[in-house]
């Protein structure tokens, strides 16, 4: 890999890494649709779309590429669809192994439309409270990554924080420092002595610099990643919206960060401080003290149905019911349809232990909401007793399940909003040959029997919304056998 110059107006290409679980958000972020996903900061726009809209005015900027994990590939592209944006590309990692990979694999991609891009590599889970701040950093580091630099930006310390790791600064360099080493999150009286000497900024996770010097940074320091990433890359092929690569050459890549493989050992890394509100959201007590400005006469920062007395200094959020509190202080109180967290705010770094345990007792409250989210729509799961399950689905305008069949379980239908378009063959028709298509409007409804062939559509403007009541000896998700599926999924 070449290591050449740049300069300052080479194309600048987004890189959105969205590949985390979010468990310490737990039960508001869940595995299947984790905190990036969510609208924590915003009621309309979530993490991730607040990132990709914090680009809205860089000048010479390209179409995002965006990184996630196989099961959030539908997730991503409808907000991607929401903000109506193009994007450069979702590559679909077919297994976690930390930044590091994923980053090659979008400097790879990069490098097909451009030879001399430059890559800003940013989380898809961090809030930026000053734009202009940020803006302007992204200036000032544009024109030291075009010179062969890795930069880094670091935030400014308001805080002895115990949740962030630290950048400790070398000798001025531009408008930032050489970089002289990374930190791990210290202990409180170390934090404390960092802020003390002054020198030391919070790792902001947040990168800038050219596609071909990091693939070139990686064959100097961790060639094994650079081996890894090519050999999945050279198999990489479209699927709809998204360009997967081979997961066995994926697999063998070291599961390792940039700072571990790249920053910690190159002589060309420069942090760039940025000088704005900042939070990584990792925990409850972030999103307090991100929302600082939403406190009320009390300290409290609360959403839905909540009421609130005698409490002070806590998070209370609710989704589903009315949260009442009395006489506490510095909690959070997280509701949803299906768990509720109460904890104290100064334990929220070991919340990761409750999901550990859900997930070790095999229960999906630590996986999967009431409410799934398919890319045709949504199924809210609302009874389930042996022998029967009641759901409600929103199939989206145009939208249509796959064609499918059930060895385990009928169902019955009850449309209640929109008209659907059923399609089905006879019970015994295992060639399909009697697939015909039937019109279901509202207050009518239609029986699938045990083993019938069926689809499900939306053919009207607005969303059409149904009761179906499951009937069987197994109810699970993986009872489904697809014949033609216009989303690729297996099954």
């Amino acid at each position: 890999m070449s290591n050449t110059s740049r300069n300052a107006s080479d194309p600048l290409i987004p890189v959105v890494l969205s590949g985390g679980s979010g468990t310490r958000l737990w039960p508001i972020s869940r595995r299947d649709y984790p905190k990036q996903f969510l609208p924590l900061m915003d009621a309309e726009h979530s993490l991730l779309q607040q990132t990709l809209q914090r680009l809205e005015g860089i000048s010479d900027i390209s179409a995002p590429i965006v990184v996630c994990n196989e099961i959030h590939r539908f997730l991503v592209a409808e907000q991607l669809r929401q903000l109506d944006m193009v994007h450069g590309g979702i590559l679909l990692e077919p297994a976690g192994r930390n930044t590091a990979p994923a980053i090659a694999l979008a400097a790879l991609q990069a490098l097909k439309a451009h030879d001399d891009a430059l890559l800003l590599v940013m989380p898809a889970d961090h809030v930026i409270g000053d734009i202009t701040a940020f803006h302007r950093a992204l200036e000032n580091a544009r024109a030291m990554a075009g010179q062969g630099k890795l930069m880094t930006f670091g935030i400014t310390p308001t805080s002895p924080h115990t949740g962030y790791g630290y950048i400790r600064t070398g000798e001025p360099t531009g408008h930032g420092f050489a970089v002289n080493a990374f930190v791990e999150k210290p202990d409180s009286e170390t934090a404390h002595q960092y802020l003390a000497e002054g020198g030391y900024y919070w790792n902001s996770g947040m990168f800038m610099f050219s596609a071909q010097v990091y693939l070139s940074a990686l064959e100097q320091h961790a060639p094994e990643v650079l081996s890894a990433v090519t050999g999945a890359w050279q198999q990489h092929a479209g699927d709809l919206d998204f360009t997967r690569v081979d997961q066995k050459a994926f697999e063998q890549s070291p599961n390792i960060s940039i700072d571990y493989a790249v920053m910690e050992h190159t002589d060309q890394g420069v942090v760039l401080p940025l000088d704005s509100p900042w939070s990584d959201i990792g925990a409850w007590d972030a999103v307090l003290e991100a929302r600082a400005n939403e406190r009320d006469e009390h300290g409290n920062v609360s959403t839905g149905d909540v009421l609130l007395h005698d409490t002070t200094d806590s998070l209370v959020m609710s989704q589903s019911r009315l949260v009442a509190t009395l006489g506490l202080s510095n909690i959070v109180a997280i509701e949803t349809e299906d768990a509720i967290l109460l904890a104290d705010r100064d334990r929220m770094q070991d919340l990761k232990h409750v999901v550990a345990r859900l997930e070790r007792d095999g229960r999906t409250e630590s996986r999967a909401h009431c409410r799934v989210h398919r890319p045709w729509g949504w199924y809210r799961s609302m009874v389930r007793e042996p022998g029967f399950q009641v759901k409600e689905i929103m199939v989206n305008p145009g939208a249509a399940l796959s064609l499918q069949m059930h060895h385990h379980r009928a169902e019955h239908w009850v449309v209640v909003q929109g008209a659907a378009k059923v399609t089905r063959a006879d019970r015994d028709d295992p060639h399909m040959t009697s697939l015909r298509s039937m019109l279901v409007t509202e207050d009518e409804s239609i029986y699938l029997p045990l083993g019938t062939v069926h689809r499900l559509e939306n053919p009207g403007r607005i969303p059409l919304k149904l009761i179906e009541v499951q009937t069987g000896r197994y109810l699970d998700e993986d009872d489904i056998v697809r014949f033609e599926d216009r989303y690729n999924r297996s099954g």
